[in-house]
């Protein structure tokens, strides 16, 4: 029934269409078995993709070839770009998503992939020979041979949802729990773990007053992720805001004893950034408030996405509670909120391509890993895909440095620290974020793409014309002089000190109260130069000459610390030999295993006088 495919990816979330995407594009032939042909790419919480962070890695993955950014642009019903008052490396694109829609476009486009086939139904167990993957069985003990296997389960494994002193299996609201792999795994020997996440009750938006809240509209300028510019947002659909008060913290104080949470019934770590409210008013009872966020589920359902009000307290308190929001006294509630325990891997027991170090051709992807959010899983679903194809070709595993993306720092964090809580990317996790920021994306990482055959010729011919044009610009500020007569009116009208003598307009420029469209207005000569010029160019000049002394000292660090990662580790090796390492040391080095001494050193647990004691050793 089946022939052998080179890939075999168990899921269809956020991960596995990014899995099932790369490899198919790098040409393996490739089945995706999902539950429910129904659910592909299913937004199970908000409906959103990007924001702090995680706008970032949208964008990485689409500079590489990936889907999320193309398939978000083209079913957005907002958009922003986060932290525009800070620098650009903190700006953020986040785009409110039609979610219905999203699942469509994304089951379309890995419908128009050549070599993805698809399958409808449970994965029980994996096929094993010796120490390596072969396939796998389903619920109807259909065997299924592959190369390859990559498991995106999500919340799935066995998966129990919790309302107040309900508890249910389900993987999601309807939908029932993958059981049979977690117990083969560790029968393999994995060591595995509890988790938990949870979701806001969704609302009838014709029962809300939005006249008492405070509306949210998205930019004028609409950016998108995809640098393919497929964005093409006419209009958009507002969010609103509103907030929590000491009535609505009186009611939901008083289902704390049924809560699954407070009782102990609930034994997950939840996302320590993404509290469920009854957590917040519970840790934060100094607040007298909470902001939520009110976000339309698409253009054409009244369904309303309440953020911030996470709950697995009973449905009836919820509910009580909910009424007594400003602008909820008469909602109307579509299904309750509720949070759900699943089974994790800690992903210390990864290489850093994904693959598991116990079981060969064994890739895991997503919240398997001990993450959380959509952003988060699609990016590792994507690069297990890229290296699940390249294992079988026998070469060598597609890694990403920490200072050449994002993708590259939540790796090297899961696998090297490890995490014991629900790992979400921030900005501050980046120690190189000036130099990883969301408008750079294809500058740093479309080549790549390229190379492994996934990233097409449209986008590299696009990212050499950007490239140029940069230069164009940033040759031309620093060779043209300014006249103090020219500027001086627009200085001084923007708080700016005016000129003396004649400089370089590069020096302009890089004030803080100076941008390029100020001068550009000021100096027809500038504006007639610019006009050959698209603005994404035009933006990324701007931040190259005024951030380029930041650039220029983070690009020396990396310059000093890529030392460490050009000094190779042995895997076979044993720690315990040498004595002069500290115990927690030598106990971490043989877990993982690390590849480079660069790895080494950002294991947690090894300190700068144990990687002293290994260049030693090395000789260095």
């Amino acid at each position: 029934m089946f022939d052998e495919y080179d890939v075999i990816v168990v899921g269809a979330g956020h991960a596995g269409c990014e899995a099932a995407a790369a490899a198919a594009n790098m040409g393996s032939k490739v089945l995706l078995i999902t539950m429910n042909m129904n659910t592909i790419a299913q937004m199970s919480c908000n409906p959103a993709m990007g924001g702090v962070a995680k706008g970032q890695i949208v964008r990485e993955i689409d500079a590489l070839g990936g889907y999320s950014g193309i398939v978000t642009d083209k079913t957005m019903v907002q958009f922003r770009m986060l932290n525009r008052s800070k620098g650009p490396a903190m700006w953020s694109p986040r785009a409110q998503s039609d979610r219905m829609l999203f699942a469509m476009e994304w089951r379309q486009m890995l419908e128009d992939t050549p070599n993805i086939d698809f399958w409808q139904e449970m994965v029980t167990r994996i096929l094993v020979k010796g120490d390596k993957v072969v396939g796998v069985r389903t619920g109807m003990g259909i065997e299924i041979k592959g190369k390859t296997v990559v498991l995106t389960n999500g919340t799935f494994l066995n998966g129990i949802i919790h309302i107040g002193e309900k508890q249910f299996g389900g993987g999601r609201a309807a939908e029932k729990a993958a059981v049979g792999i977690t117990e083969q795994l560790v029968e393999l020997g994995f060591e595995s773990g509890r988790m938990k996440t949870g979701t806001p009750a969704r609302v009838d938006g014709r029962s809300l007053d939005y006249s008492k809240m405070e509306i949210q509209d998205g930019d004028e300028e609409v950016t998108g992720f995809s640098f393919k510019k497929v964005a093409n947002l006419k209009q958009q659909r507002p969010c609103h805001v509103t907030y929590t008060n000491p009535e609505v913290h009186t009611i939901l104080q008083e289902g704390f004893d049924k809560s699954p949470m407070f009782a102990g019934r609930i034994k997950g770590i939840g996302p320590r950034y993404c509290p469920s409210i009854e957590d917040k008013i519970n840790r934060f009872a100094e607040r007298d408030r909470h902001q939520l966020f009110v976000e339309p589920e698409g253009w054409n359902t009244v369904e309303i996405y309440v953020n911030g009000f996470s709950s697995s307290l009973p449905e009836d308190v919820q509910y009580r509670a909910m009424r007594k929001i400003v602008g909820f006294e008469n909602a109307k509630m579509f299904r309750p909120g509720y949070a759900i325990e699943y089974d994790f891997f800690p992903p210390t027991q990864l290489e850093m391509s994904l693959e598991t170090k116990r079981i060969k051709h064994l890739f895991f992807a997503g919240q398997i890993n001990g993450t959380t959010g959509y952003e988060e899983a699609a990016c590792q679903g994507f690069m297990a895909g890229i290296n699940a194809h390249l294992k079988i070709k026998d070469e060598e595993p597609f890694v990403l440095k920490r200072s050449e993306a994002y993708i590259g720092v939540l790796i090297d964090d899961l696998i090297n620290k490890g995490t014991n809580e629900p790992y979400r990317m921030f900005t501050s996790r980046a120690e190189y974020r000036i130099l990883l920021r969301q408008d750079n994306a294809d500058l740093r990482l479309t080549e790549k793409g390229h190379q492994l055959g996934i990233a097409d010729d449209e986008r590299l011919q696009n990212v050499q014309t950007k490239r140029e044009s940069v230069d164009r610009i940033v040759d031309f500020f620093s060779s043209f002089s300014v006249d103090p007569d020219v500027v001086n009116g627009t200085l001084e009208a923007n708080d700016s000190a005016p000129l003396r003598q004649k400089v370089k307009m590069v020096t302009v420029v890089n004030r803080p109260q100076i941008n390029i469209d100020i001068l550009a207005n000021a100096i027809p000569q500038l504006q007639s130069f610019l006009s050959n010029f698209d603005k994404e160019s035009i933006i990324q000049s701007e931040i190259q000459m005024k951030y380029a002394g930041y650039i220029k000292k983070e690009e020396e660090m990396v310059e000093r610390l890529n030392r460490l990662e050009d000094v190779k580790l042995y895997p076979e090796f044993d720690y315990s030999q040498i004595k002069s390492l500290s115990a927690e040391a030598r106990e971490k080095l043989n877990t993982i295993k690390p590849r480079t001494l660069g790895q080494a050193s950002r294991i947690s647990g090894v300190s700068p006088s144990d990687v002293s004691v290994l260049m030693v050793h090395l000789g260095r």
